[in-house]
């Protein structure tokens, strides 16, 4: 009699190739990876709902994958890389149609999104929903692989977030009475709270690693530079740049807490301010010819979110070599960029990313 044999396959992206990989049932000793935030880890959720904050037309990702996958670079982004280092294969975007193989982990991140839901609402899958979009796979999970499995792959796995940049940028541009009626502490606060909130509704679910950035001189980003007034000599706009900081006096703090209160609980934070301003200052010892200004985009800096030319406005210009560049977009980085930020968060050194990197969570 015929025996059926099932094999489970999936996609392993080099540098060179793709290669499809089969075998008889997932790998039993892997640690999953699921991720959480905004247009810094979206692989292309954004496809898949009604709005202009997307990126998946010419000429992103051009450097890698040779076409637009909905990812805000020329290819690969921080948390590609950081599923290669963990011989993981790619992490796929929750909402990609026919997704339903969730044991390597997902990704729920949606660029434009922020902790609050008043961010963006309605263009973007806010951290409230994203979270939503856990607990379901998380209960699909515990039916078809039973609670034991389950709890063994979520109390593994390593939960990746980055949130935060979008619901300051709102906070400083929009004319919203939600943003105007704070001051910059007390919506600091507000943040970390649907963060910390965020935390812990995953640890009931069984997480325990969990890997951060700060949010680094969100300021100096080229868009950024655009904005500050009156700028004309490449500097900062320093009024980002101070909620930015405040944001990582308390990032520290509310992690130091959680640590204490959650049983079990270890993170890994990596100082995004610290190697921001290493490759803004010195961009050739890093490899890069230009470190302030986008390969993508137009006016100063080419800081105009208009790379590709759908997003209002039709006219951008395009560097001929994103290797050359720190930022592909007006608030983006090269998959370059991306590759040396992820090396760091992965096997850095305690004093750029602690108190665990997260080659250590994932081997803990």
């Amino acid at each position: 009699m015929a025996r059926l044999v099932l094999l489970w396959c999936f996609f392993i992206f080099t540098a060179t190739s793709v290669n499809l990989v089969c075998s008889r049932s997932p790998q039993k000793d892997h640690t999953a990876l699921f991720v959480f935030g905004d247009s810094l880890y979206d692989p292309g959720n954004n496809n898949y709902i009604d709005t202009i904050i997307k990126a998946n037309y010419y000429p992103y990702g051009e450097t890698f994958f040779k076409y637009p996958t909905g990812r805000f670079s020329d290819g690969r982004i921080i948390a590609d890389f950081i599923a290669e280092f963990a011989n993981l294969p790619l992490i796929p975007p929750y909402l990609q149609p026919g997704n339903h193989e969730f044991t390597y982990g997902v990704n729920f991140a949606s660029a434009g999104a922020g902790a609050l839901s008043e961010t963006y609402q309605g263009f973007v899958i806010d951290l409230k929903t994203q979270l939503s979009y856990f607990k379901k796979v998380a209960k699909l999970m515990r039916k078809e692989l039973g609670d034991a499995e389950a709890t063994v792959i979520f109390s593994k796995a390593v939960y990746l977030i980055n949130i935060g940049g979008n619901d300051y940028i709102s906070f400083l541009t929009s004319n919203s009475t939600v943003f105007q009626s704070s001051s910059k502490q007390e919506y600091v606060a507000m943040v970390m709270g649907n963060l910390t909130e965020t935390i812990e509704e995953i640890y009931k679910k069984g997480g325990r690693k969990f890997g951060f950035l700060n949010m680094g001189s969100l300021g100096c980003v080229p868009s950024m530079k655009a904005l500050a007034p009156g700028n004309t000599t490449g500097s900062c706009f320093e009024q980002v740049n101070e909620i930015a900081k405040l944001h990582d006096a308390a990032l520290p703090k509310a992690l130091e807490e959680l640590e204490t209160k959650l049983v079990e609980v270890k993170y890994s934070m990596h100082y995004l301010n610290i190697s921001y301003a290493e490759r803004r200052n010195n961009p050739e010892k890093y490899g890069f010819k230009e470190a302030n200004i986008a390969c993508c985009g137009s006016g100063p800096y080419r800081g105009m979110f208009s790379c590709g030319g759908r997003r209002g406005v039709t006219k951008y210009e395009l560097c001929s070599d994103p290797n050359d560049y720190l930022f592909f977009d007006s608030d983006h980085l090269t998959e370059k960029a991306c590759k040396q930020i992820a090396q760091l968060m992965w096997s850095g050194t305690p004093n750029i990313t602690g108190p665990y990197n997260l080659k250590a969570l994932f081997e803990v």
